[in-house]
């Protein structure tokens, strides 16, 4: 792994199961992955690269020959909107590098050539992912997460501004008592508000009582309650079963992934963006 965050070829072929050799050939005939290159001369892979490698083995066990497969992959690429390979490079760096200037200058940079969808779900999260399972590694310092978490946190609360305006029904998010990573519930709520939602943002370390006082003065039409680790539930389990028993709650993040947690309420464990469609197209807003 990179400083930037992005997968050496070996990576990219452990996370998507597709030999070296075979991601070559794609490369090199298809055009299909973008690369950078290292200080010395090593290529990198983004997230996007290998968003593509799986819809590319998705269209093939479909049957499609592997020049339509890759043709389709790289048009939906363009036309959904979805980020460009290694379109988060040099945001990457810079946070790395705890440049704050050009962070905020390739986060500009991003925001106007990608939707709201595109940035979070093709930038933020996969980066935020990285930056975790990296400090899980002892690859980041504690001072890199936390200056990356710091100017992401800013940006996204600058999005957020006037998201509890408006007609829609009303989604509640807080995360759990203990629980400081509040970014992945930030993602979701723009997410959340992209689609009509108003939101009412409680943020990190939220008591359960808290959240049942706020909820009690708003009647939102769903709360969610957020932790990265299922400890921060399992602690205040009987005071989620109790808020459960007065408003529809659900669990989010990495956390909610706890088989030993007891509370029966749904879990949102999966991408933010798309937990925010799915939540809409089933009627809630």
């Amino acid at each position: 792994m990179s400083d930037t965050g992005t997968y050496r070829i070996g990576e990219l072929s452990r996370r998507s199961g597709v030999s070296p050799e075979l991601l070559r050939a794609w490369e090199r005939r298809y055009g299909l992955l973008a690369p950078t290159r290292s200080a010395g001369g090593l290529r990198l892979y983004s997230s996007t690269d290998l968003a593509r490698v799986q819809a590319m083995q998705q269209h093939l066990a479909e049957g499609l020959a592997a020049a339509e497969a890759a043709a389709r992959v790289i048009r939906v690429t363009a036309d959904d909107g979805m980020a460009p390979p290694a379109a988060g490079a040099e945001l990457a760096a810079a946070l790395a590098s705890f440049d704050e200037g050009a962070a905020h200058a390739a986060f500009d940079a991003l925001l106007a050539q990608l939707s709201l969808d595109a940035l979070l779900r093709d930038i933020v999260v996969p980066y935020l992912h990285e930056l975790g399972e990296r400090w899980e590694r002892g690859e980041t310092s504690i001072a890199q997460e936390h200056f990356a978490s710091s100017v992401l946190r800013g940006r996204l609360l600058g999005l957020a501004r006037g998201w509890g305006q408006g007609i829609g029904q009303t989604a509640l998010l807080a995360c759990a008592p203990g629980e400081q990573h509040d970014l992945g519930l930030l993602a979701f709520g723009l997410a959340l508000r992209a689609r009509g939602w108003r939101i009412v943002y409680l943020g990190a370390d939220t008591p359960v009582s808290s959240a049942a006082d706020t909820a009690a003065s708003c009647d939102p039409a769903l709360v969610v309650v957020s932790a990265v680790d299922g400890r921060a539930f399992r602690r205040c389990a009987a005071d989620l079963r109790e808020l459960a028993d007065r408003v529809n709650l659900s669990l989010g993040g990495a956390g909610a992934c706890d088989s030993r947690l007891d509370v029966d309420v749904p879990r949102l464990t999966g991408d933010p963006v798309e937990e925010a469609e799915q939540l809409t197209r089933l009627g809630w807003r």
